[in-house]
């Protein structure tokens, strides 16, 4: 018997509101007879009465019981995990399922007392139930949206079943854009995939098709993970209908397309960039979505330490010169960029941006789709810019050496010019533009800064625990008092110190991890960095005059985030292991 169980045969909710002082005994005998009439459950009759709010209820429960309190209205439920529990035993009991980890479940109950429900769903699932409370309403609204997903879902999959689309010919794929969605599982299949993706806060969706199997993935935190599996035969179909929303040629199969996607989900615009490549077994789809609500354009809310921002601000404040940001793909780059550029846009500043593709579209900012099959390149672009009066231009990405040449000679003529390069770290940016066949003088005349960046996973704060480091871990890391310094921590020292990680609740999936931040090193150029990339120093040479010039590495930056309990040192190896 669970602790709860024995809690419950102590105390029932009647009981637990006299003594809170909510109600009294006249008033819950009143109760117990109208819920006896009724049939009803005794806190939806008290809060018919008017005696007790739906909150009260959980409140006390959760302080009686010291079981949690779990607000649903911000939780996303799996279909497949509410599956375990048939719909009509957790519409009886006013239950329903909301994670599973080993044979532990977790259930969110309106009535945590309710031991008749937590012995049968034990009995029937075989797993030990975990109860957390939460408002009937709530649980009435869970109930609906997980239960019709999941009887959507099966339907859907029953029907995808009977199609055998794999067989059909090209002219059957032609025709399946013409269907009605009340006629085309397919179409309603794909809406699915797209609507619950944004719902879930999902950045990239996944299409896989393999020998006997079709497998769709979601990256959620920068993790990959399963979402559903439709039938192999459905394949060919879902394939011809996201190039049918994404406007491209469903009879190219031999060769890789990109095409974009708008649609409308709860009442806003969502844009998924489409990139489609054959594979051996068919072809696998990529989307990634473009929320525009989801974007941050306050630089202070990306994660940079204070001192990293003041000297990242400092340099994108210049009137000319050029400041990189760099990283690899999904790094944030991009989210750094257009936050620097609504920093610097203003009335009297004319900014235009050559990009491929426009992810956002920024309001007073003059941005153009490069389109390089009609010879539109960022090149060619920029050219064109030099004519159009800019104070400020961003270049999505310098990918070649005419590119970068015109982006510095831009840089060079009085504008400031912002873009992107794919390197590892600030330092190693230096050569790879010399490698690209840019003059080093060039080099050092034009750059005001480079930054790097990555993204570390975010600890969940509602899990989150302390543990003590040891000795050997704090000199494996090298904190010392003066990094710590160094770091803006000097209240910190080996007596007060601790490292933090997540145990594993409702609200990161047990996973100890929700949400993402940036770790960041911006180098600035000053003379002794010219007098070093002039002299043809090394990337190593570069990176130690940069720190000692003041610059935060990635690394340094990471472990702050971690001493502050922001993220956890595993993460802290995993993004920096490259600089170690």
């Amino acid at each position: 018997m669970t602790d709860i169980q024995h809690a419950a045969k102590k105390m029932r909710l009647g009981d637990a509101l006299i003594q809170e002082g909510l109600i009294n005994e006249e008033q819950l005998q009143q109760a117990l007879a109208l819920q006896k009439k009724s049939g009803k459950r005794l806190g939806a009759v008290l809060v018919e009465m008017h005696l007790v709010t739906e909150h009260d209820i959980v409140q006390i429960l959760s302080k009686q019981l010291k079981i949690p309190f779990i607000d649903l209205s911000n939780y996303m439920i799996d279909p497949i995990i509410a599956k375990l529990v048939p719909e009509h035993i957790a519409k009886r009991h006013m239950l329903i399922p909301i994670n599973k980890v080993g044979n532990k479940l977790t259930v969110a109950m309106v009535d945590p007392l309710n031991i008749i429900a937590i012995d049968d769903i034990q009995l029937m699932t075989g797993l030990m139930v975990k109860p957390v409370v939460a408002t009937q309403t709530d649980i009435n609204k869970a109930l609906q949206d997980a239960y019709g997903a999941v009887a959507q879902q099966d339907k859907l999959m029953g029907e995808l079943d009977d199609i055998g689309k794999a067989e059909a010919g090209a002219d059957d794929l032609d025709q399946l854009g013409e269907l009605g969605e009340n006629d085309a599982p397919i179409i309603r299949l794909c809406n699915l995939v797209l609507t619950q993706a944004v719902q879930n806060g999902v950045s990239d969706i996944h299409i896989e098709p393999f020998e006997k199997e079709l497998r769709i993935r979601y990256r959620q935190d920068g993790v990959l993970f399963n979402a559903m599996q439709p039938p192999k035969k459905a394949t060919a179909a879902i394939t011809s209908r996201i190039k049918i929303m994404s406007s491209l040629n469903i009879a190219e199969k031999r060769l890789p397309q990109d095409g974009r996607i708008k649609i409308k989900v709860n009442q806003r615009s969502v844009d998924f960039r489409v990139s489609v490549l054959p594979v051996i077994w068919g072809e696998k789809i990529v989307m990634r979505i473009l929320d525009q609500t989801s974007l941050r354009v306050n630089l202070e809310d990306l994660g940079f330490e204070p001192e990293t921002l003041r000297r990242f601000k400092a340099g994108i404040t210049s009137p000319y010169g050029i400041a990189l940001v760099t990283g690899p793909t999904g790094s944030g780059k991009t989210t750094t960029l257009y936050s620097a550029l609504t920093s610097l846009n203003t009335i009297d500043r004319n900014c235009m941006t050559a990009e491929d593709p426009v992810e956002y579209m920024l309001h007073g900012v003059n941005q153009v789709q490069c389109k390089p099959e009609i010879g539109l390149t960022f090149a060619a672009a920029l050219r064109s810019f030099l004519r159009q009066d800019p104070n400020i231009i961003m270049v999505g990405e310098i990918r070649d050496f005419e590119t970068a040449e015109i982006a510095i000679k831009a840089s060079m003529t009085g504008h400031l010019v912002l873009s992107t390069l794919h390197t590892n770290d600030a330092p190693g940016t230096i050569g790879r533009i010399i490698n690209m066949g840019i003059e080093p003088f060039m080099v050092t005349t034009s750059v005001l800064l480079v930054q790097a960046q990555r993204l570390v996973r975010k600890i969940c704060k509602e899990c989150k625990f302390e543990i003590k480091p040891r000795a050997e871990q704090i000199a494996q890391f090298g904190i010392t008092p003066e990094m710590l310094r160094r770091l803006e921590l000097p209240h910190i020292n080996e007596k007060n110190m601790f490292f933090y990680k997540g145990k594993g609740c409702e609200t990161c999936n047990n996973g100890g991890m929700k949400g993402r931040v940036g770790v960041y090193e911006v180098m600035i150029m000053t003379e002794r960095l010219r007098d070093i990339i002039l002299n043809g120093g090394s990337t190593d040479d570069i990176r130690k005059q940069a720190v000692d010039d003041g610059m935060l590495s990635l690394r340094e930056s990471a472990l702050r985030k971690c001493l502050i309990g922001m993220t956890t040192l595993e993460e802290v190896v995993r993004v920096t292991m490259g600089e170690h």
